[in-house]
């Protein structure tokens, strides 16, 4: 009896997790419909670009209160960037679909802003 675990090789460390276009599954189930302005938010992947936003101490809590919300009463787990991504998603899809009517530009218009 050996005392070594068993490790896996370097093929599966290194191996791809995104399956290929020309390598899919004709068989797969078909992606989630998008939003109606065709926006949503990326979801889980790795992303290539970052940006970073000051928020005062009133806005991270809520944005913290509003995840433990949504896994607490909804079961679903996110982190907070995810839920900042999917808001983005939603603005905008707004923004595209109510154009000057939107609550974006709305709330960009308020005075005091």
């Amino acid at each position: 009896m050996t005392r070594r675990a068993a490790l896996p090789g370097a093929a599966e460390l290194f191996r791809t997790t995104v399956p290929r276009a020309d390598h899919a599954d004709p068989s797969a189930a078909a992606p989630a419909a998008p939003a109606r302005s065709g926006r949503s938010g990326s979801g889980r992947r790795k992303h290539d670009a970052k940006i970073t936003v000051y928020v005062s101490d009133e806005e991270l809590l809520g944005l913290e209160q509003a995840r433990l919300a949504l896994r607490a009463d909804h079961g679903i787990a996110v982190d907070r960037g995810r839920v900042v991504r999917e808001a983005v998603a939603a603005a905008l899809a707004d923004l595209d679909e109510r154009g000057a009517d939107s609550e974006l530009v709305r709330r960009l218009r308020e005075p005091g802003e």
